[in-house]
């Protein structure tokens, strides 16, 4: 008998270790936007390239708790700490969102696991608007400080930070204007209500593609790719960067991100971090990711949190020195 164990023992052993983290019931995808804003739909396409190709064997449930610029979202992940089954979707609010409001978490109350894409910024005008280029537009605002309305979303937030560095860089004043979303500052600018907004691509494309606004530059390191053109014979490659038309900012970006609540085990982190790098390397995401202009960068474990640290530093420095921060 003593033999019999000993060998069954040997054989458990010799089948390796035991099996890693993987979900057996339903994995909940927090949300931290409302339905159809630029978070929801990034979640629900990772949701739908999982379930297509199989990537994971249980099912997924998509909730939407964008209350408070995603405060919500991310305070009702943080409550479950150690839960493998709450996968949450944000961009650097996770991490900003703290510094600028008395929100009840903290960054450490959720771990990192992965950022697939980049979001651009542009500088946006009216498409009868008589600026076509940055620096004229930069001029018009010295020659009359505060004359110059900028539309973004929300305050505080990734759009007012851009327009205030845009300020310090130049030496120009605007007057900012917060709306609910970046959809509704597009339809500010289209109409005329405003002189400017830094949307996204997707934001403004249907608005530039009908010739209501278009772009003077991105706040990118180089330009977009080649691509079919979206109005009046110009595509997004043939938009200048920021930095060679004259505005001296190199790059401002915002990273479409996932996190699990703290204490989770690294297992489980490991697990979804593949799942995600699987989901970046699909036909489905390329198609994505080009349809709605971003650029697609996956980054996990000390990449990720080498980014989020610089990433938080430089908008720190915007915050002092708007008086924004929260002590």
């Amino acid at each position: 008998m003593l033999k019999k164990i000993t060998l069954a023992l040997l054989a458990m052993t010799a089948a390796g270790p035991a099996l890693a983290f993987e979900p057996t019931r339903p994995v909940e995808f927090v949300v931290t936007s409302g339905p159809g804003g630029g978070t929801d739909n990034f979640a629900r396409t990772v949701q739908s390239i999982i379930a297509k190709h199989k990537l994971m064997d249980a099912p997924v449930v998509v909730t939407n708790k964008g209350g408070g610029s995603g405060a919500e979202g991310f305070v009702y992940a943080a409550g479950y700490k150690g839960d493998p089954y709450k996968l949450t979707f944000g961009t650097n609010n996770e991490y900003l969102l703290p510094s600028v409001a008395a929100v009840p978490y903290k960054p450490e109350d959720l771990t990192p696991v992965a950022t697939l894409a980049l979001d651009e910024f542009l500088i946006w005008v009216n498409g009868q608007s008589e600026f076509n280029d940055v620096k004229s537009f930069v001029e018009a605002a010295k020659a009359k400080p505060g004359a110059l309305q900028f539309g973004g979303s929300q305050s505080k937030d990734t759009d007012q930070i851009l327009v205030s560095t845009i300020a310090d860089v130049t030496g120009a004043q605007f007057r900012y204007i917060p709306f609910k979303s970046g959809g509704e500052a597009a339809v500010q600018l289209a109409g005329g209500h405003i002189d400017g907004n830094v949307n996204n691509p997707n934001e403004n494309r249907g608005q530039w593609q009908a010739g209501m606004v278009k772009p003077l530059c991105v706040f990118r390191p180089d330009r977009f790719p080649q691509s079919d053109p979206v109005h009046d014979g110009k595509g997004w490659h043939d938009i200048p960067t920021c930095a060679e038309a004259g505005l001296a900012i190199d790059n401002y970006r915002m990273p479409r991100t996932v996190w699990l609540p703290a204490g989770v085990d690294e297992d489980a982190v490991a697990f979804y971090r593949d799942v995600l790098k699987k989901v970046s390397e699909t036909p489905e995401w390329a198609d994505y990711a080009a349809k709605t202009s971003q650029t697609s960068q996956f980054m996990a474990g000390d990449d990720f949190v080498a980014y989020q640290a610089n990433d938080r530093e430089n908008v720190l420095k915007v915050l002092k020195r708007e008086g924004w921060l929260v002590e």
